[in-house]
Formats: C-alpha cells, sequence, structure tokens
C-alpha cells in the first residue's frame, strides 16, 4: 500500500501438534487412575463404579482394603509436553475379567507406562507380559504409595526380569511433576527405540 515502508509478513496457520496415544497400565490398584487424573491438563474421563459384595470372591484386595471404587472400561486424559507435542493417555482396567479390553485399547498406541506397586509387584506381571509381547515399548514407573521408596530400582528390574534397555523410574502417582517426568522418559525411549531401529535397518 502508498507510503508503507514495508508489507505485514503473511503468515499461516499454526500447524497441529503432533498426537501421540500412550497406555498407563499395571494391576489392579497400583495407581493408573491417579495418574491420570494427576497429570491431565483437561478433566479426565473416567468409567469407575463402587466395589461391592458381589465381587469380593473375584477382585484380590489384599493390601488395598481401602479401595472404595474400580475402573471397568479405561481412564483418559491429554498432557501437552511441548508447542508441536500432545500425549493422549488411556488409563487400562485393572481387574483381569476386563483384561480382554486391552486389545483394543492398544489400537494405535506407541508406548506405554507400566506402574508399579511394590508391595504387590506381581500384580503388574501381566502387563510386562502383554507390551512385552506385542512389541510396544514401555517404561516402569515405581508407584511410591505415601512417598515411601523402599527399594532401589536395579532391585525392582532384576525382580521383573527386565532387559537393561527399560526404563524404571521412581514416581508418585499423585504428584504431577512426577508423573510428567515419567511420561518425558517414555518419549525419550521411544525416540531411542527409533533411532536404535534406524541403525539396525
Amino acid at each position: 500500500m502508498a507510503g508503507s515502508d514495508s508489507a505485514a509478513p503473511a503468515t499461516g496457520p499454526a500447524a497441529a501438534p503432533d498426537t501421540v496415544k500412550i497406555l498407563v497400565a499395571g494391576g489392579f490398584g497400583v495407581g493408573k487412575t491417579t495418574m491420570v487424573g494427576a497429570v491431565s491438563e483437561i478433566v479426565p474421563l473416567r468409567t469407575e463404579e463402587p466395589l461391592t459384595v458381589a465381587g469380593l470372591d473375584v477382585d484380590d484386595l489384599k493390601g488395598i482394603e481401602a479401595k472404595r471404587s474400580t475402573t471397568v472400561a479405561l481412564d483418559f486424559g491429554r498432557i501437552t509436553i511441548g508447542d508441536d507435542l500432545v500425549l493422549y493417555l488411556f488409563g487400562t482396567p485393572g481387574q483381569q475379567r476386563f483384561w480382554f479390553m486391552w486389545n483394543d485399547l492398544a489400537i494405535g498406541a506407541l508406548g506405554a507406562v507400566v506402574l508399579i506397586d511394590v508391595r504387590r509387584p506381581e500384580c503388574s506381571f501381566a502387563a510386562v507380559d502383554f507390551f512385552e509381547r506385542r512389541g510396544i515399548p514401555f517404561v516402569i514407573a515405581v508407584n511410591g504409595f505415601h512417598g515411601l521408596h523402599p527399594y532401589p530400582t536395579e532391585d525392582i528390574r532384576e525382580s521383573l526380569a527386565l532387559p537393561a534397555h527399560v526404563p524404571v523410574l521412581l514416581c508418585d502417582a499423585r504428584e504431577r511433576e512426577s508423573c510428567r517426568e515419567v511420561l518425558i522418559a517414555l518419549i525419550d525411549h521411544l525416540i531411542d527405540d527409533v533411532t536404535a531401529g534406524a541403525r539396525r535397518g
């Protein structure tokens, strides 16, 4: 336009961020719903139902006697890691009778966080096997209930018979920053996995 020293630079629409589907898995009562709720930047979708007397012969509440509700389908949350990366978090149901849903939830997932309760580590063995069989990269997040971490990560790695490349992290599923660090570690692990695959190829 006449009289203008320079034209304003043209700007196009901002590029949409990449989205990554992540599963938060583990056994019954290990803190999956708590983790998704703590880190999600939106009000999480939850499918929790109260525990009833009818489930006493089915659900093992040893060590989690105070638990009053359970996820029957999934938890869903979202967290923005950076300007170009958004994670969609899907928490899996923990009881064995709902494990059939894991196959559907795993479709399109690039990675997973497997939560471990050191009071009941055997509850999450099936989750580790699930992701190993499907070749889905995962990290182990040891949820320190009440902030307690009585065992070093290497002891936990040995007890789970994990290969050296699988990260094992200590966390508190109630704390947003702690959960965020676990998710960032998972993204780093996914990048390392892709890089190693490219080198082998």
